[in-house]
């Protein structure tokens, strides 16, 4: 007889339970526990699942979303197939607003997973015909559409909090002294360093952010400015959002897409080990976290995505050269060694 727990009864049910992985390249060089939280392995492919099924789990059991209705959201990509896989496992329809200029690979896998794709112009978030803005106006205009609202709605962090942080905290078996974590919603960082700053006080939370990004200029000066432009996507915020006001931050760095392109080359050819650009830049701050804590710190960050939904700009030798950007650049001691120099001026304290 089949046990009744072993198999799951739809996609969803996939979501979680995620492996933790030491990159061995990292470790051994730092002295530190390097550990990457495998979210690829959700059934989406990214880290996004675990909030998208939060949202639409509470959005149910409030009554908000009920059967019939259609699931509409803003987003950079990876939440919208999210959405679009927990839907169909739920039954809803859903509908993807995003910006064009993300890469092709993301709009490919949000219609494979049944959805709808609404394209619009990329712009400034003041402007009205910004994505946000869009999925919040047709969530509005239509009595049958039910808005995620990713940005702004908790049961994003809360997918963190109870689930994604108990992980991390079992897996390292109550050993973990860094995590570091780049800023989107903020879903992620806010859950995940609540939960783990609660088990231990002494946490320190890294948040990386893009060059160009407006969080670390934020945290630093406290106004939002863009000062640079980087490729990752989905990554970076000019405003402050619910989600990030519950998160628990004591530590802010920016880091240039060049040290991602040289992380993500580098990894693939030590440890067999592919990264998308967000999970690029959260490894580089995993490493600068290394570099200033020093030797005999477990550091946990996150695999977010899959490697190949950032094939067209990341992996592109094309895309790449188009911005000044060399694949050889720096061995991974290098790097490491630049981290290391860096003047403290650069880090933000976020809680001095």
């Amino acid at each position: 007889m089949i046990p009744p727990d072993s198999i799951k009864q739809n996609v969803a049910e996939l979501i979680g339970n995620t492996d933790l992985l030491r990159i061995n390249s990292l470790s051994d060089m730092t002295g530190c526990e390097i550990l990457l939280k495998c979210e690829q392995q959700n059934p989406g492919g990214s880290i996004k699942d675990r909030a998208a099924l939060q949202l639409v789990k509470d959005a149910i059991e409030r009554g908000d979303l009920r059967p019939g209705m259609t699931i509409v959201e803003g987003t950079a990509g990876n939440t919208g197939i999210g959405l679009a896989l927990v839907a169909k496992a739920f039954g809803f329809n859903m509908l993807v607003v995003m910006p064009r200029g993300q890469t092709p690979e993301k709009e490919r896998m949000i219609a494979l997973h049944g959805a709808e794709l609404l394209l619009v112009d990329p712009c400034p978030f003041a402007n009205p015909e910004h994505f946000y803005h869009t999925a919040k106006r047709l969530g509005e205009e239509h009595a049958d559409y039910w808005w995620a609202d990713q940005f702004e709605n908790v049961s994003n962090a809360k997918a963190h909090f109870e689930n994604t942080g108990p992980e991390i905290w079992q897996q390292t078996g109550g050993k973990i002294d860094a995590l570091v974590s780049v800023v989107g919603t903020a879903g992620t960082i806010a859950g995940n360093s609540q939960y783990l700053s609660q088990q231990n006080p002494d946490l320190v939370t890294w948040l990386v952010d893009p060059d160009g990004s407006g969080i670390y200029h934020f945290l630093k000066t406290g106004e939002y400015q863009a000062e640079g432009s980087s490729f990752t996507e989905g990554i970076g915020i000019m405003r402050t959002v619910e989600n990030f006001r519950q998160a628990k931050i004591d530590k802010a760095i920016t880091l240039p897409d060049q040290d991602l392109v040289t992380i993500s080359r580098r990894l693939s050819v030590e440890d067999g080990i592919l990264l998308g650009s967000s999970s690029a830049l959260n490894v580089a701050g995993a490493l600068f976290a290394a570099a200033r804590m020093g030797p005999g710190n477990t550091i946990v960050t996150f695999a977010c995505d899959l490697a190949e939904r950032s094939y067209s700009k990341l992996y592109s030798n094309d895309f790449l050269e188009e911005k000044g950007i060399v694949t050889d650049k720096e061995e991974l001691l290098d790097l490491y060694r630049r981290y290391q120099q860096i003047p403290d001026e650069f880090i933000v304290n976020v809680n001095s």
